[in-house]
C-alpha cells in the first residue's frame, strides 16, 4: 500500500483480550499518571450478530472552560456531518439502500412478524455498525437472514419509496440478496486484479487494477524530495467521451460537496473559539483545503497541525486512512474530536522526550535509522467524538500525518485513546477468556497485574515512536511495497513497541515498576497472533486484514525461528491447544530481528521481499487450529467485535438565545441513534 497507512491500532485487537480482569488500585501500580479505575457506568448499549455495541465515558468535559466546551462542541457538529462521505465511499448503493430499510424499518405498515422482522432488524444494525453493505473488518458482504420476498412486499407497502433511477429496485435488491454480487469491499488476494474485484466506490465500475497503476506511474514524479499525498482525495472515474480515466476530487463544489459543505459552515463556527491563533490558522488552512482540494494545502494543513502542540482541545477531520483502498492511496473520511487527559499523558511526554534514545538504540542497520528525530509529541487523549471510519468501531490510538516527508522534517501527534480503553477494559471482566486460553494460573496472574499498564504502554510506543521511527532512503517510492504495505507498516510499529516494552530503560523512566511486566503483553500477543485472532475468519478462509495479518506474521515468525531453542511452543493440554513461552529474552531477540528486517525492507523498498513475508506468515489459517480455536470460543459469551455509541452534546440556552453551556449525555441507545443521524445528517 502507500503511505498513507493506516497508523491505528485496531481496538482490541481480540473481544476479551485487551484485559480480562478487573485493575483496582489494590492490583495494580499507577505509574506515569495512568487513569484509576472510574465509578460503575453502563457500558453495554446492544448486542447483535458478532457485535457489542458500547458507551463510553467523556471524563473531565463538565469542567472545561465554556470557549473549550464550545470549540469542542462545532467539532463534533462537523465530524457527524461527513457521515454520508463514508457511506458513499464504501459503496455506490449504500446510502440508497440505507434510505430504503430504514424506511421500512421506520414504517407503520411493516409486518413485526416473529420470524423475519428480527432479521431483517439485524441486517439493518450490521450495516449501521459497518457504514454499509461490508463487514466492517472482513470487508465480505453481510447475508441477510429474512426472505427477498418479505421485503419486497413491506416496500410494497410504502406511500413513497426512496427509489430512484440512479439505484433501481431490482438493483438493490440484487445488492442484498446476490451474495456473488459485490461481494468484496476490499479484494487483497494474491493474483487478483484488486480494482474490478473491490466492491467499494473508489473507483468507477470497470476500471482496472493495470490501468490505474499506470495512470499514477505517469502522473506521480519520482523526484520530488515533498511528494504530495496521491489520489487521497479523489476517485477514479472514466471520461465517457475519451475512454480514459481521471480524478474526481473531493471538495467544495466538487464530488461530495454538500457534505463538506456542513463540515465547513461547522469548522468555521469552531475557528471562533480557537484556543489560539495558531489553532485558529489550523482550522482555517483546513476549510481551504475543503476548498480547493489541493494536496498541496492539505501538506499545509498538515504541518500547521502537527506543530501545534498547545492545544488542549484536537481533532482530525478529513480523508486520512487508506486501508478502504485495495491500493492503499484514497482515504477514507474520518474525524475524531478529543482533549488532553494532562494527567495520564506523563507517560507518553516521557516517551516523545526521549524519542531520539529509543531512536539510536534500535536494533535495525543505522543507515535507516533517523539522525535527528523531530517533532515528536504525544499525549493520552479522552474523545469526545467518533465519525466516519471511526465510528462505530474505532482506534485506541493515532499517530499522523502519514507523510513520510513530513514526519521527518516537521514531527508527528500520536495519541492514546484512554477512555475507549478504559471502556473496552470495563466492559470484558469476566468473560472467561482467560480461562479457557491462558496456559496456566502463573501467567493469568500475570495478565492480571500488567496486561492493561502494558497494553497501554504498547499503544503509546506504538503511536508514538514505532510509526516515527526509521526512515526511507532517498529516491525509495513511499508506495513502492504496494497492497502489502499498511501490514509492514503495522509490523514495523508494532515490533517497535514490542522490542522496547521489554526494555530496562522503561524500568529507568518509571513507566513500568517490574522488569517482568512486559511478559503479560508478550504472552497475550503471540496468543493472538497465532491463535484467538482465528475466531474473526470464517473457516477455509484466509486472514485478509492487514492488522491481522502483521499479527499473524510476527507471531508466526518468532515461532519459526525459535524453533529450534524452543522459545516458543504449542502444548495440548486435554485436547486443547496451548501457547507456552519458555524463553522471553530470546523472543525479544528475535523480535529485534524481525524489527530489523522490516525496517530494511521499507527503507529499501523491497517489494518481493515484503510480499514473501506476509504471504509466507501472515496470510494462511492452519484449519485443524482454526476449528478449535472456533469452538472454545462458542462457550464464551464474547463478541469479536466492539464499537460505540456517541455521547449527545447539547447547548443550553439563555433567556436572549445566548449559548451559557454545553451538556453531554451518555443515554442515547444504538438504534435511535443511527436514526437520529440518518434523519439530521444526511447530506448526499
Amino acid at each position: 500500500m502507500s503511505s498513507r497507512l493506516r497508523n491505528i491500532i485496531v481496538a482490541a485487537t481480540l473481544a476479551g483480550t485487551v484485559s480480562a480482569m478487573n485493575i483496582s488500585a489494590q492490583n495494580v501500580s499507577n505509574p506515569a499518571g495512568m487513569s484509576s479505575t472510574p465509578a460503575p457506568f453502563d457500558y453495554t448499549v446492544d448486542r447483535f450478530a458478532d457485535i457489542e455495541v458500547l458507551r463510553y465515558k467523556v471524563p473531565g468535559f463538565e469542567s472545561l472552560p465554556l470557549r473549550q466546551k464550545m470549540l469542542v462542541y462545532y467539532l463534533t457538529e462537523a465530524a457527524i456531518a461527513g457521515r454520508d462521505i463514508l457511506w458513499d465511499q464504501n459503496n455506490i448503493y449504500n446510502l440508497p439502500l440505507r434510505r430504503l430499510l430504514e424506511a421500512v424499518y421506520t414504517a407503520e405498515t411493516t409486518e413485526h412478524d416473529a420470524e423475519q422482522f428480527p432479521k431483517f432488524e439485524t441486517y439493518l444494525k450490521q450495516i449501521w455498525f459497518a457504514n454499509g453493505i461490508h463487514h466492517h473488518y472482513s470487508t465480505d458482504k453481510f447475508t441477510p437472514g429474512f426472505s427477498e420476498e418479505w421485503l419486497r412486499r413491506q416496500i410494497s407497502r410504502l406511500d413513497d419509496a426512496p427509489i430512484t433511477d440512479a439505484a433501481p429496485l431490482d438493483t438493490l435488491m440484487r445488492v442484498v440478496f446476490d451474495p456473488a454480487f459485490m461481494a468484496k469491499r476490499v479484494n487483497q488476494a494474491a493474483g487478483a486484479d484488486l480494482i474490478a474485484t473491490s466492491a467499494n466506490n473508489l473507483y468507477e465500475q470497470g476500471i482496472t487494477q493495470p490501468e490505474v497503476e499506470a495512470y499514477f506511474a505517469a502522473v506521480k514524479d519520482t523526484t520530488q524530495a515533498e511528494p504530495p499525498s496521491y489520489g487521497l482525495n479523489t476517485r477514479i472515474a472514466r471520461n465517457p467521451a475519451t475512454g480514459r480515466i481521471y480524478e474526481q476530487t473531493y471538495r467544495l463544489g466538487g464530488l461530495y460537496s454538500p457534505a463538506i459543505t456542513r463540515i465547513v459552515d461547522n469548522l468555521r463556527l469552531a475557528a471562533d473559539y480557537a484556543e489560539s491563533p495558531a489553532q485558529r490558522a489550523v482550522i482555517e488552512k483546513l476549510i481551504q483545503y475543503y476548498a480547493t482540494g489541493n494536496l498541496r494545502d492539505f501538506d499545509d494543513y498538515s504541518i500547521m497541525w502537527v506543530e501545534d502542540t498547545d492545544s488542549r482541545v484536537d481533532f482530525i477531520n478529513g480523508f486520512i486512512e487508506s486501508y478502504g483502498d485495495p491500493l492503499g492511496m484514497t482515504g477514507a473520511w474520518e474525524s475524531i474530536v478529543n482533549f488532553k487527559d494532562i494527567e495520564a499523558s506523563g507517560r507518553t511526554e516521557t516517551l516523545s522526550a526521549n524519542a531520539q534514545w529509543f531512536e539510536d538504540n534500535s536494533p535495525v542497520d543505522p543507515r535507516f535509522r533517523k539522525e535527528k528525530v523531530k517533532g515528536v509529541s504525544a499525549k493520552v487523549i479522552t474523545a469526545a467524538i467518533l465519525a466516519g471510519d471511526s465510528y462505530p468501531a474505532t482506534p485506541i490510538g493515532i499517530n499522523l500525518p502519514n507523510a513520510n516527508w513530513i514526519r521527518a522534517a516537521h514531527g508527528s501527534k500520536s495519541v492514546t485513546i484512554e477512555n475507549i480503553t478504559r471502556a473496552y477494559d470495563e466492559a470484558s471482566h469476566g468473560n472467561g477468556f482467560n480461562e479457557e486460553f491462558v496456559i496456566d494460573k502463573p501467567t493469568r496472574e500475570l495478565l492480571d497485574r500488567y496486561l492493561f499498564i502494558t497494553d497501554n504502554l504498547h499503544t503509546d510506543l506504538h503511536e508514538c515512536l514505532g510509526h516515527g521511527s526509521g526512515r526511507l532512503l532517498p529516491g525509495v517510492d513511499p508506495d513502492a511495497l504496494k497492497a502489502h504495505g499498511s501490514t509492514l507498516e503495522e509490523a514495523r510499529a508494532d515490533l517497535f513497541a514490542l522490542y522496547y516494552l521489554a526494555d530496562p530503560k522503561l524500568v529507568e523512566l518509571g513507566l513500568l515498576d517490574s522488569p517482568d511486566a512486559y511478559k503479560a503483553s508478550y504472552y497475550k500477543y503471540i496468543l493472538n497472533g497465532m491463535m484467538t485472532q482465528l475466531m474473526r475468519i470464517e473457516p477455509g478462509k484466509d486472514v485478509e486484514e492487514a492488522h491481522m495479518r502483521n499479527r499473524k506474521l510476527i507471531a508466526e515468525w518468532a515461532y519459526e525461528h525459535g524453533k529450534r531453542d524452543k522459545v516458543i511452543e504449542l502444548t495440548n493440554r486435554g485436547g486443547k491447544t496451548f501457547v507456552k513461552i519458555n524463553d522471553y529474552e530470546a523472543l525479544r531477540r528475535l523480535f529485534g530481528e524481525l524489527l530489523a528486517e522490516v525496517q530494511r525492507i521499507r527503507s529499501e523498498g523491497d517489494y518481493e521481499a515484503g510480499e514473501r513475508l506476509v504471504e509466507t506468515y501472515g496470510v494462511k489459517v492452519d484449519p485443524k487450529l482454526h476449528r478449535q480455536v472456533l469452538d472454545r470460543y462458542s462457550h464464551l459469551d464474547i463478541a469479536p467485535y466492539k464499537g460505540f455509541v456517541n455521547p449527545v452534546y447539547t447547548p443550553v440556552r439563555d433567556a436572549d438565545g445566548r449559548i451559557t453551556d454545553i451538556t453531554v449525555d451518555y443515554t442515547d441507545d444504538y438504534i435511535p441513534q443511527m436514526l437520529r443521524y440518518s434523519r439530521d445528517y444526511s447530506t448526499l
